[in-house]
């Protein structure tokens, strides 16, 4: 198997970080590009669960969240990603596990490096990562957060 091209999904918790180890030695193994993808997720579709959220009201917190995680992304990608030899940076709205399999069809991804859970954590494994783990088309590699 060769792997040119590696995403990382995060949400810039810890949990999600403690994978960043593995994203940095694969891609340099592999001589790999390395694509970062936050997901702001659209939760206009999410009904009463949150409470009234109108369409516009949704529209204004991705409008305070997508700039947010921009620079979260520009951080990670000098401070921690200086030595891989390429990167990507995206941001998208919609379902975290459907954005993540989408990106990786859409960019040809050989390989998904992700944590088993994310911001939540109380799980052996985190739902969006099941749902990755379940329909991926290629090889999702995941590590268990450090405590």
């Amino acid at each position: 198997m060769e792997i040119k091209k590696i995403l990382w999904p995060t949400d810039f918790s810890d949990n999600s970080n403690s994978v960043l180890w593995y994203v940095q030695a694969l891609s340099k193994k592999f001589d790999a590009e390395i694509y970062l993808l936050y997901v702001a997720e659209d939760l206009a579709g999410k009904g009463k669960w949150y409470g009234e959220l109108t369409p516009e009201h949704a529209k204004k917190l991705h409008e305070w969240e997508i700039p947010l995680a921009e620079k979260k992304m520009d951080e990670v990608c000098e401070k921690d990603l200086a030595g891989c030899p390429l990167f990507h940076k995206k941001v998208e709205v919609g379902e975290p596990a459907s954005k993540i399999l989408e990106v990786a069809d859409k960019e040809g991804i050989d390989l998904i490096i992700m944590a088993t859970h994310g911001r939540g954590g109380r799980f052996q494994i985190g739902s969006v990562t099941e749902k990755v783990v379940t329909n991926a088309k290629i090889p999702v590699w995941t590590a268990r957060p450090q405590k």
